[in-house]
């Protein structure tokens, strides 16, 4: 059933494109001719994860990430960016060629900017509240993956003691939220966090989601770490470090869910990019 969007919006002919626990997605024409993108957010306990991403492409204002129109209670109607991603772009031109886009992408999205951040963004400790919670359990190494996650979780209070150039993130910049558009390369999906740049890299080490064997590769880690360092002037160590400590933040989302198989995928990915860190 398609909803009753803002008459001032002035859609036409909504067609649902998408459709998640979250959100539903749909793609509508406009009297003038142009296309947009309208996501209607569904009503669950994170509903605010994922307002935080409509201040956050407020604040952005095409810079890097789709445009926000307009937001309407929890609707927000959107620059649409079409239908290719940076996942398909992986496929056709290959994995580096796909991490020094991410890469360029993410420059501009680190960027400086002369309007002060929103309030709203979220900080990168509360990011981490599920990591943290999962390794304060005392499961008296009873449990699977109790080392790895203390570990991750004394790594993770390091990193945010002495965060670097603490600026708005994108909070999920991976390939499939990359989208190709007439502007260029352009970021969807945000959640708004705050907090050290690294961070915003992690995610990609994890993606695609349907290329684990990749992922979990110890030289694909190497390269695109190095990528990463060399485009962005962020020491590799560092980058890997996030990385590691994202995995498992990630696996603990997965536990709590009961999910193992995607706690065990990302845990396993983990393992390897700390293997490449401790390598010498």
């Amino acid at each position: 059933m398609t909803p009753a969007f803002p008459a001032r919006w002035s859609l036409r002919s909504p067609v649902l494109i998408a459709e998640t626990f979250s959100s539903r997605i749909w793609r509508a024409g406009r009297t003038d001719g142009t296309s947009v993108v309208v996501k209607a957010l569904n009503d669950f306990p994170d509903v605010e994860d994922e307002l935080r991403g409509a201040h956050y492409l407020r604040w952005r204002n095409g810079h890097g990430a789709v445009r926000l129109l307009d937001l309407d209670g929890t609707a927000m109607l959107l620059e649409d960016a079409g239908d290719r991603t940076l996942h398909d772009f992986l496929r056709q031109r290959g994995d580096d060629a796909a991490t020094f886009e991410a890469a360029r992408l993410a420059a501009d999205l680190f960027g400086e900017s002369a309007v002060p951040p929103p309030p709203e963004l979220q900080p990168l400790r509360a990011r981490f509240s599920s990591l943290f919670k999962r390794a304060a359990l005392d499961g008296a190494g009873r449990r699977r993956h109790d080392a790895l996650y203390r570990d991750a979780a004394l790594l993770a209070e390091r990193l945010l003691a002495r965060e670097r150039d603490v600026r708005p993130l994108h909070g999920d910049l991976h390939h499939d939220n990359i989208m190709l558009s007439p502007r260029g390369w352009l970021a969807i999906d945000p959640k708004g966090l705050l907090g050290d740049p690294a961070f915003d890299l992690a995610n990609f080490f994890y993606n695609p989601i349907d290329a684990s064997a990749l992922c979990a590769d110890p030289k694909r880690v190497r390269s695109m770490a190095g990528i990463f360092s060399a485009e962005l002037a962020i020491g590799l160590p560092h980058i890997l470090d996030f990385a590691f400590a994202w995995g498992c933040l990630s696996a603990s989302w997965h536990a709590e869910d009961g999910n193992e198989g995607e706690e065990d995928r990302e845990l396993g990915i983990a393992a390897a990019v700390r293997s490449v860190r401790a390598a010498p």
